[in-house]
């Protein structure tokens, strides 16, 4: 019973730790880039694209193609650093509970 208890209070502290992560996460601003930088992308930590920058030399007809790669390469690294920064954060926060190996946060 008195596992279970402790287990109660964690639960109550994972969940209030995560909701201060969360909006941490709100304000958070990574970018991804490819192309050596010809495209930038900034996410926030819910996954929004907040900026877009293109390199000039990428806007002509000929080059719609490798700029389409370019913007999806920016925006899936910018995507993996936000996952790796929750998952960094959240760690720590669920040391201690019984949770399944590999187990992910249904808000993480």
């Amino acid at each position: 019973m008195r596992d279970m208890i402790n287990m109660m209070k964690k639960a109550k502290e994972v969940q209030e730790k995560m909701q201060k992560i969360q909006e941490e996460m709100a304000n958070l601003q990574i970018t991804g880039t490819a192309g050596g930088g010809l495209v930038t992308i900034t996410l926030n930590g819910k996954n929004t694209i907040t900026a877009i920058k293109i390199d000039p030399s990428l806007l002509k007809p000929e080059e719609i193609e490798i700029l389409e790669d370019l913007i999806m390469a920016a925006y899936n690294e910018a995507k993996t650093k936000i996952e790796i920064t929750m998952q960094e954060k959240t760690k720590s926060m669920t040391a201690g509970l019984p949770l399944p190996p590999n187990f992910k946060l249904p808000f993480s």
